[in-house]
């Protein structure tokens, strides 16, 4: 099928102060149709975009990497999900390259706004997915989530991002960040809608090494139920922002919450091992091969980040993983006392050339069982 592609040299970011209804650089490609494969199913009439580092036949899949690109001959399981569902797919989407970094302009195809705002940053890495469904270009998206990267956009752009837990939807068909820890997340404008896309296109993969037979609960919160609340909440002297965090937590008393106090740290430190140890050693991993060959071809500060990864031993990423683990079970601890975990997702920061300033914006995590 015929389709656009958008030259990484030329796509200019947009000018600051803009409020666009769209921006070109939120997309890589595109069919000059949508592409469908049947009229009926549960999410038929929808259209969705797939961020660019999911493979979609007929389509190229780039990770924001021109020299890395390549021609897949099948969609990602996700993908093939989807459509035969019914949903049509409108094109492929533009991110932080490699899937590394969650600020959205990391990307030779440009930086990707705010829908609100082009003075804000998008959030990444999945920017333009977040962007296409909040501007309403299409009815959801795919993103992934490695460390943040389907909830922050979310949050910056006032949609829902919907991370599944780990293994519930197929990561066959996408380029890995960290494969062990990789998910395919869900962009769309409403709950509900997520929740309806999350049922098509879940389910175990034999063909992933990481997929999961996992059962959704079928039973809702409670009317009381007990939220989580960390007892270190750093605002960064953003008095709006610790103003609008305290009126979530109001919201969720009035809706019959009771507030716990949580220890944040084990999420904390799970998270700074993603980029702080050995466990980066698994980004190298993902595309050693391009990477040793064609290294100039990153951008930095994506480079360095990947590059970093090859001065780690077996028995680093070892113990890495342990430490991994051990944080897990103090996490799996905590969620034994609340039903929802409420956090700011993204604080205020110091503008830089690879990242303008954004502001918080709230989300609360609805899970009962642990994440790790």
């Amino acid at each position: 099928m015929v389709h656009t592609v958008l030259p990484a040299e030329t796509a200019a970011a947009a000018p600051v102060g803009a409020a666009p209804a769209s921006a070109p650089q939120a997309w890589i490609s595109r069919f000059d149709t949508p592409l469908a494969l049947t009229d009926r199913g549960p999410l038929a009439g929808l259209r969705f975009a797939a961020k660019d580092n999911i493979d979609a036949a007929g389509l190229p899949t780039t990770a924001a990497c021109a020299p890395f690109a390549y021609d897949p001959t099948a969609h990602a399981t996700v993908v093939a999900r989807l459509l035969n569902a019914g949903a049509s797919l409108v094109g492929k989407t533009n991110l932080d390259q490699f899937a590394c970094g969650l600020n959205g302009t990391r990307s030779p195809y440009g930086a990707v706004p705010n829908a609100f705002n082009a003075a804000y940053v998008s959030g990444g890495s999945s920017s333009g997915s977040a962007h296409v469904v909040a501007s309403g270009e299409v009815d959801f998206s795919l993103g992934t989530d490695t460390a943040g990267s389907g909830r922050v956009p979310a949050g910056l752009n006032n949609i829902v991002g919907l991370k599944p837990s780990k293994g519930l939807i197929s990561a066959r068909g996408v380029v890995p960040a960290a494969q062990s820890v990789d998910c395919v997340s869900i962009f769309a404008r409403t709950v509900g809608l997520a929740a309806q896309v999350l049922h098509a296109a879940m389910g175990h993969d034999a063909l992933d090494p990481f997929s999961r037979k996992l059962h959704m609960a079928g039973a809702p919160l409670p009317a009381a139920f007990r939220f989580g609340v960390p007892t270190e909440l750093p605002f960064f002297g953003d008095a709006a922002a610790e103003a609008a965090f305290g009126q979530a937590v109001t919201r969720l008393r009035a809706l019959g919450g009771t507030p716990v106090a949580v220890d944040f740290t084990p999420l904390a430190q799970a998270a700074a091992l993603l980029y702080e140890s050995a466990l980066v050693a698994e980004r190298y991993a993902a595309i050693r091969p391009f990477f040793d060959a064609h290294e100039a071809d990153v951008m930095e500060p994506v480079r360095g980040i990947i590059a970093s990864g090859r001065a780690y031993s077996a028995a680093d990423l070892v113990d890495a993983q342990v430490q991994l683990r051990a944080l897990g079970q103090r996490a799996a601890a905590m969620w034994g006392d609340i039903d929802v975990l409420l956090v700011p997702t993204a604080p205020r920061t110091t503008p830089s050339p690879r990242c303008r300033p954004i502001r918080w914006r709230l989300t609360a995590t609805w899970a009962r069982t642990p994440i790790l």
